[in-house]
């Protein structure tokens, strides 16, 4: 039996419905599947079922990626390394579909790398990806809520994404503390031009890091208070930053980029 490591928030999926449902949430028959922290294998053998074409396995714990190597030897190709190191346009050369019970203290930070890190084409069909439930509600939160935000933001720009389910801590061991949810990541084809994404990331913490104040303040630190911009945007520095809807903060990264030009 293998002991979960929390210092790799380590939590195994074993209800064998949410299993069955994460495996018909997108087509896996000779599509090239790529899987992010598959721990002791219960999805990893799911997705073999459905026969897919390349089969790669990304896990940071060594203890589990051997024996991952053992118990899977020639369907699935293991790598023993940290996610957040890997260049996963290097694996291969066509787009993958991304299955991941993502690690929930690195969740949001591999999701923004993957965001940040896109270039004008794909390298994946889509991203069917377990969040902590809190964190999944952000990622899907629209304008003028609570949980509006930076991930929201970034999520939504080049992204549709749509909850498929909330997952409740009896379908882990160990049980976490909180709910889960799982999300499917769809690519976008006509979205807003950002010349380099980590403006619109720089952007939005900016305005984020003072989400209860009005926007005065960080727009005066990106913009110095250009009128022209209001004007053109029709932005009131007295709304706060959960008041601006997605495209607004598009636009916003876009004259920031313009001004750096």
């Amino acid at each position: 039996m293998n002991k979960a490591k929390k210092s790799l928030g380590q939590n195994f999926l074993v209800d064998q419905k949410i299993l069955e449902k994460i495996i018909n949430v997108t087509q896996i028959k000779e599509k090239n599947i790529l899987e992010i922290g598959p721990g002791t294998g219960s999805l990893t053998s799911y997705i073999l079922k459905k026969k897919p074409k390349k089969f790669i396995v990304v896990e940071k714990d060594k203890n589990l990626a051997e024996k991952l190597e053992r118990n899977f030897e020639k369907e699935v190709t293991v790598i023993n390394k940290d996610i957040l190191e890997i260049d996963e346009t290097s694996l291969i050369n066509e787009k993958f579909t991304v299955f991941g019970n993502l690690p929930y203290n690195i969740s949001t930070e591999i999701l923004s790398k993957w965001i940040v890190n896109l270039k004008d084409s794909f390298w994946f069909d889509h991203l069917v990806l377990m969040f902590q439930k809190e964190v999944a509600d952000r990622i899907t939160s629209k304008f003028n809520t609570s949980t509006y935000g930076r991930l929201s933001i970034l999520a939504n720009w080049r992204l549709k994404v749509v909850k498929i389910c909330d997952i409740k801590p009896a379908s882990f061991s160990p049980k976490p503390k909180v709910d889960s949810s799982l999300l499917l990541f769809s690519p976008k084809n006509n979205t807003f031009k950002i010349e380099d994404p980590k403006n619109l990331e720089k952007v939005t913490r900016v305005f984020f890091s003072h989400r209860r104040k009005m926007l005065k303040k960080p727009f005066n630190k990106l913009f110095n208070g250009d009128q022209k911009i209001l004007d053109k945007l029709n932005i009131d520095l007295n709304l706060r930053p959960q008041n601006l809807d997605f495209e607004t903060y598009y636009q916003l990264t876009s004259e920031y980029e313009n001004l750096r030009s």
